[in-house]
């Protein structure tokens, strides 16, 4: 229901704005139309409160209603009905009523769509209804130049507060959309990319790199001995431990580098533009920094943490960023079965030494 009544007062905000400025100075061309008729007092007076007092009364009745989207409904069908009903009282006279027939029929559409212009143009026949039989069927067929004077405003004025309501709503939309399109990109936990995003980049990347002749490497990151962390600590400090990694991940990278979770306590970096020596001294500091791991909310807790790393540079003979894949991941691998804590470069690199172990003092 909260939910429901927060979406029903946005609808009842972006309705205000057009419905105050038709009304108010829809006022003026209904004005000039009324004043060569012989009406009653009381229907200047109901134009005044239709004008000026309805658009506030409706804004008010919407937002302190349970359902605001139901009962701002429920007001732009009195908007249609008196729109019809002050048709009819200017005798039809032509530019007037094309003007209120217009406002009505666009507010109808782009509040709640073409559906609803049909309730919208039965309410205004049955305001038309209601005036003709106050005050009978006539018809006035000309304008004067003062009746469309009277029209100029709010034929500029609404039409601008229209396309502004849906200006701003295309902008929010725009952001949701942005925001969305984050949200399936990114892992919850982390905040780093998912896996399928990660993987559609992985791709991308080794054809860029292939491309272009420029060095890529890629590193695979696991969490030393995590499901013990989780069996020993709980599940909750196991989450922070994933948090801070991302976090080491995200403040030793530059914007271009690509992080994500592989999956459970396994993250992936692709590092463009960066030599496997680079990438091999970045990895170490992540190492370094991590092997002090300290819980944030309970520091007293000697959690001891460490990583096992798989680094592989973007080779000429692989044929597609899966065998960069499965070469970083061997090099993992590798890691894992020779002690852990390290970092371990791909065999197909040559270089003096293709692991390096480093103890934590």
């Amino acid at each position: 229901m909260d939910n429901k009544r927060g979406k029903g007062l946005s609808f009842a905000r972006r309705i205000y704005a057009p419905r105050a400025i038709g009304s108010g100075f829809g006022g003026l061309s209904l004005i000039a139309a009324l004043h060569p008729l012989d009406r009653p007092m009381w229907l200047w007076g109901l134009l005044l409160l239709n004008a000026l007092v309805w658009p506030h009364l409706a804004f008010q009745l919407s937002s302190r209603a349970a359902y605001p989207y139901q009962t701002e409904r429920r007001n732009i069908l009195i908007d249609s009905l008196c729109g019809g009903f002050w048709a009819a009282t200017i005798q039809f006279n032509a530019l007037p009523t094309v003007i209120i027939v217009s406002m009505m029929m666009m507010h109808n559409v782009s509040a709640a769509g073409p559906r609803f212009l049909l309730y919208g143009v039965l309410a205004q026949l049955a305001g038309v209804f209601i005036s003709l039989l106050i005050f009978g069927a006539a018809f006035t067929p000309a304008t004067t130049s003062l009746q469309v004077y009277a029209c100029l405003p709010v034929l500029i004025l609404y039409p601008l507060s229209v396309g502004m309501v849906s200006y701003r709503l295309a902008i929010t939309l725009a952001e949701h959309k942005r925001a969305l399109s984050t949200l399936s990109r990114t892992d919850s936990l982390t905040g780093l990319l998912n896996h399928g995003s990660w993987k559609d980049l992985l791709q991308l990347s080794f054809l860029q790199s292939r491309e272009s002749h420029s060095p890529a490497t890629l590193a695979l990151i696991d969490i030393d001995h995590f499901k013990q962390i989780n069996d020993t600590y709980g599940h909750i400090v196991g989450d922070c431990v994933l948090r801070q990694l991302s976090k080491e991940l995200k403040d030793s990278l530059r914007a271009q580098d690509l992080a994500g979770r592989y999956g459970g306590d396994e993250f992936c970096v692709i590092l463009p533009n960066r030599s496997l020596h680079q990438a091999q001294e970045i990895m170490e500091q992540l190492r370094q920094v991590f092997c002090n791991y300290q819980h944030a909310d309970e520091p007293q807790l000697q959690i001891s943490v460490s990583l096992s790393i798989g680094l592989a540079s973007c080779r000429p003979e692989f044929q597609n960023a899966s065998t960069w894949l499965n070469e970083a991941d061997k090099a993992l691998y590798v890691a894992k079965n020779t002690g852990r804590n390290k970092i371990s470069i791909g065999a197909a690199d040559t270089l003096p030494e293709s692991v390096l172990s480093r103890s934590p003092e």
